[in-house]
């Protein structure tokens, strides 16, 4: 795991600077005109460890880009309601949710495994945009083409790819640490990857340019990561941001293989391969969700909280990502009334699983309901938590959390 340095925890209620209030509203305009992952950065192999699905779980999970929703629901639980507060997630989504419906295993792998179909515009138009959202529509009416791209993939759009693109860039212009990064993802064995990154990719990636634009707040927003977010990583680790960051890449590139970790293969090479792509791009996990599987999910535009106010059901599996990062900084009160709502429609010896920024957030020791700590309200799962992350292929959150509720 990466390095890190404790330090106190800091206080649930922080008064934001200036800057600090400048850089957040620069993330929510950001946020709120963008699609923000075009893919899920969330290791659900995982999540399935820690979750341990069975087909009588109901489950809330926080979309993002939808592909976790979809390795999900391989395991058939009952149902997963897919939850977002940003509208464009929810579109990507249900677009993935019509490929799967209306679309053979090769059109489908193409447009969402290697980020390009030729005649991408005529699919949406004949066979998917009737299947969309009226939002959904309007969104991918305006951007379709970005499986027809001049960039060459839909992987190098949205705010992420838009980060993969500049990446990329820096690429092309210093050859010389392209050609092994290219090569590292062409390895077999630990030893040889090692080797590579040591030797060839570590002297010439880390340098104080590199080092200055990760620990810009623009770079973060870029990347979905808020203020606040960046705040905790700076709270508890020496090197900052860039320190962080730097130790998470050494450890993924050196400690776990690297030919089936297609979160970081797939920004560098804008498209997945067969052998290494997430679980629904998989033939046979393709032809499960068609016939059936993903009839067993649903897709809604709100906030957790409002879904869980709305909805009749009790839920026994929560993932709820990293977003109460945010939100204990900068609306605590909405912290509290979601967890309020989690604990009301959660079914006894119901599991929730999230990250976080920091190795142990602020809010689980002071955040109070009904008068108990939510630490206290909930049994974690520290020892399996702490064994998962190691396996985490991502590894790019300091914290991994399993709470049950008690019966």
């Amino acid at each position: 795991m990466p390095k890190t340095q404790i330090q106190r925890i800091p206080a649930l209620k922080h008064e934001p600077t200036l800057t600090e209030r400048v850089d957040q509203r620069i993330f929510d305009a950001i946020y709120s005109r963008s699609l923000v992952y075009n893919t899920c950065w969330e290791d659900p192999a995982v999540d399935r460890r820690a979750l341990q699905l069975g087909p009588d779980d109901r489950m809330l999970v926080i979309t993002s880009a939808g592909c976790n929703v979809l390795d999900y629901a391989l395991t058939s639980p009952r149902h997963i309601y897919a939850v977002d507060a940003n509208p464009r997630q929810t579109a990507l989504l249900e677009l993935k949710l019509a490929g799967i419906r209306r679309l053979d295993f090769s059109d489908f792998f193409a447009t969402f495994g290697q980020g390009y179909h030729a005649h991408f515009p005529e699919l949406y138009r004949d066979l998917l945009r009737a299947e969309l959202s009226e939002f959904g529509r309007a969104f991918w009416d305006r951007n379709a083409g970005w499986f027809v791209s001049r960039q060459g993939s839909f992987y190098y759009h949205g705010l992420s790819g838009l980060v993969a693109r500049l990446f990329r860039t820096y690429l092309a212009m210093r050859p010389r640490l392209a050609e092994p990064v290219l090569a590292l993802f062409e390895t077999q064995n630990l030893e040889e990857q090692r080797r590579l990154y040591d030797e060839h990719i570590q002297p010439q990636l880390w340098h104080r340019g590199l080092n200055w634009a990760l620990s810009r707040q623009l770079t973060m927003s870029l990347l979905g990561v808020p203020t606040a977010q960046r705040r905790e990583v700076q709270a508890q680790h020496a090197g900052g941001v860039a320190g962080f960051v730097r130790d998470s890449i050494e450890y993924v590139f050196r400690q776990l293989p690297v030919w089936n970790n297609y979160f970081w293969s797939v920004y560098v090479r804008g498209r997945y391969g067969e052998a290494c792509c997430p679980e629904y791009l998989k033939r046979d996990n393709f032809l499960a969700l068609k016939g059936g599987l993903v009839d067993r999910i649903s897709a809604h535009t709100c906030t957790v909280t409002s879904f869980l106010h709305a909805t009749p059901e009790t839920l026994s599996r929560f993932v709820l990502l990293d977003h109460m990062d945010w939100m204990s900084s900068v609306n605590p009160a909405a912290l509290r009334e979601e967890w309020e709502a989690i604990l009301d429609r959660a079914t006894p010896n119901a599991r929730i699983i999230f990250r976080s920024a920091h190795a142990r957030p602020a809010y689980l020791e002071q955040l109070e309901l009904g008068g108990q700590r939510l630490k206290d309200r909930l049994q974690f799962d520290d020892a399996l938590a702490a064994r998962l992350q190691t396996e985490d292929r991502v590894h790019t959150y300091a914290g991994f959390h399993i709470a049950d509720v008690p019966t």
